[in-house]
């Protein structure tokens, strides 16, 4: 049988090396460049670029081709994020049945370091024959764009990073910090509060983390370890120990919940009082003055509440505004939930 050869011999890795200084050179220089494109940027375009996608009474499409494509599909997804209707329109696929979706309250922003790109400019007419509002966003100029868009942003660049100054590693850059910016603009304008985007976010920590209170995650009726103050130590082992929460909830009667008792007290007290475990009762052992905590507070607030000084806790009863026993909230369960 014959063997895989290595793509590179042993001396060609030993000399495939990156220089730091080089490398430090290269971050600096790119931000120079970065700069050049914070300080040549026309103000008067971008507010009026960005005033006229929040004024938009349709959809916001992005489109371009190559790695300005991408930072466009990328843009279309941060405003959509934001509650922005947004989509990302491929100039190749728009010429085959796609421009379809283009409306005349519509906007449609072309992105292309150079302005010149054929499959943006054979896109152009159709999408003006939809009655479409026609924006691009260009570093080059004069350009085949400009001519025959209804507003031109110039977003200026120096040069490439690129040795050659050709890979479109700085003016994608810029492209991407110009859109983000914008859209962040646009968030703040629309007055896009902390609830509403959770709500976009849902499966992820951040919108958990704003949409999750309490009572969606807490443990509730059958599945509380509860008992009486009366009981035996001993006679409660099986709910202390099967229910999952490391606890017990001592309530009376009327479910008011009295204290806690844990896996550690159990050994705590074990170790104190050895054979006299067996006399001695769940309250006259529990915690009187535990943490608690209400069912409509936030999730995220729960496990704050859990990890504060003076020592950490695994779990916190979910009680009613008169001490009544609502649920059991763990570490667990908040983990699990994605927190």
């Amino acid at each position: 049988m014959g063997s895989l050869s290595l793509p590179f011999t042993q001396e060609q890795e030993e000399k495939s090396t990156i220089d730091q200084t080089k490398l430090l050179n290269l971050f600096k220089a790119q931000q120079n460049y970065l700069n050049h494109f914070f300080q040549n940027l026309d103000l008067s375009q971008t507010l009026t670029f960005t005033q006229t996608l929040l004024n938009c009474k349709g959809t916001i499409f992005f489109t371009g081709v190559g790695k300005s494509g991408f930072v466009a599909q990328k843009i279309s997804q941060t405003l959509i994020s934001l509650g922005i209707k947004s989509g990302f329109l491929s100039p190749v696929d728009a010429l085959h049945g796609d421009i379809g979706i283009l409306a005349s309250d519509d906007l449609l922003v072309l992105f292309s370091k150079s302005g010149n790109s054929e499959e943006l400019l054979r896109l152009v007419p159709c999408a003006k024959a939809k009655g479409t509002y026609l924006i691009s966003v260009t570093s080059v100029r004069p350009n085949g764009l400009m001519g025959l868009c209804d507003l031109n942003v110039h977003l200026p660049l120096e040069r490439e990073l690129c040795p050659f100054d050709l890979a479109p590693v700085t003016s994608t850059a810029i492209q991407m910090v110009f859109g983000d910016t914008v859209a962040i603009a646009l968030m703040g304008a629309r007055n896009l509060s902390k609830k509403e985007y959770a709500a976009n976010h849902p499966a992820g920590r951040i919108g958990k983390s704003l949409i999750f209170k309490v009572k969606d995650l807490m443990k509730k009726k059958e599945e509380l370890p509860v008992c009486r103050e009366g009981d035996l130590i001993m006679d409660q082992l099986v709910e202390l120990t099967s229910k999952g929460c490391g606890c017990l909830l001592v309530i009376d009667d009327d479910h008011h919940l009295l204290g806690t008792f844990t896996d550690g007290d159990l050994r705590r007290t074990l170790k104190a009082s050895g054979e006299g475990i067996f006399k001695l009762s769940v309250g006259e052992m529990c915690n009187r003055k535990p943490r608690t905590i209400g069912p409509d507070a936030m999730a995220v607030d729960a496990m704050q509440k859990m990890e504060s000084p003076p020592s950490p806790v695994q779990f916190l009863p979910v009680i009613s505004d008169d001490n009544v026993l609502i649920g059991i909230v763990t570490l667990h369960g908040l983990v699990s939930a994605g927190l």
